[in-house]
């Protein structure tokens, strides 16, 4: 019986030692799988932190093309010292456009100063999107460049035209009557998605659709300027995109 007995003991101190082998190797795998995914998880970290100080780089270069234009421009059209009353764009248009526009333009230019500082909202969008967006970009900076050359000082920030603006048809204006809204758009696109930020592309796309609302008030003030030449250029451009063909002139 003793035999018996001590046979049983050890069979059960075997399986004891089994299943503490068994315990040990499943926390050793745990272990690991752990270990395995924090090193993944490192490894994006610092491809996405490699891919931010790239398109930041990017974004700067964009924005040091475009920027001196624009400014050299804005400066010029501000000669005449007018003053023009925003309040005709209507109360709502004018109490959230220039908010939306100044939280996009601000997220980005953090993103450009420090990608870090804008992490807060930072989305995971795969390498390609992102490059897209770049590549987006390009088209942006060059129509709006051409846009502000077009215009020359007959630019402004509002529906409003100056005493002495004049009806321009020619540049990308021969081809759709708000380019710097395509510009806006293209702009938009191309920074939410070099950016893989959310608040960025929410504000700046809030910001453009407060644009395309307000177009209708613009084209109205434009209509009141230059009368039948306008309405006759409304017939033959499309409002965002170039029209295939000449509509009929809009009734007075």
């Amino acid at each position: 019986m003793e035999s018996v007995f001590g046979q049983c003991r050890c069979i059960r101190l075997c399986w004891r030692c089994a299943d503490a082998v068994a315990g040990f190797a499943a926390h050793v795998s745990t272990e690991r799988a752990a270990t395995g995914r924090a090193r993944v998880r490192v490894r994006q970290a610092r491809a996405t932190m490699a891919d931010d100080q790239t398109f930041r780089l990017i974004l700067a270069l964009g924005m040091a093309a475009f920027l001196p234009v624009a400014l050299y421009h804005r400066i010029r059209s501000q000669a005449s010292r007018e003053k023009l009353d925003r309040r005709q764009e209507g109360l709502f248009i004018l109490l959230t456009l220039r908010p939306c526009g100044l939280a996009a333009m601000g997220g980005l230019v953090a993103f450009v100063l420090d990608p870090a500082w804008m992490s807060w909202a930072s989305v995971p969008l795969p390498a390609a999107l992102r490059w897209a967006g770049a590549a987006i970009g390009l088209p942006a900076v060059a129509l709006g460049i051409w846009t502000f050359r077009s215009l020359g000082r007959n630019i402004t920030d509002t529906v409003v035209t100056r005493r002495e603006h004049a009806l321009v048809t020619s540049g990308p204006y021969r081809y759709v009557r708000h380019p710097f809204y395509v510009t806006t758009a293209l702009a938009f696109a191309a920074n939410a998605l070099t950016t893989a930020n959310w608040f960025i592309a929410l504000t700046g796309f809030a910001a453009l659709a407060l644009l395309v609302i307000r177009t209708a008030t613009e084209e109205g003030k434009l209509v009141e300027r230059f009368g039948d030449d306008y309405r006759r250029y409304m017939a033959r451009t499309g409002r965002f995109f170039p029209r295939l063909r000449s509509a009929p002139p809009a009734p007075e």
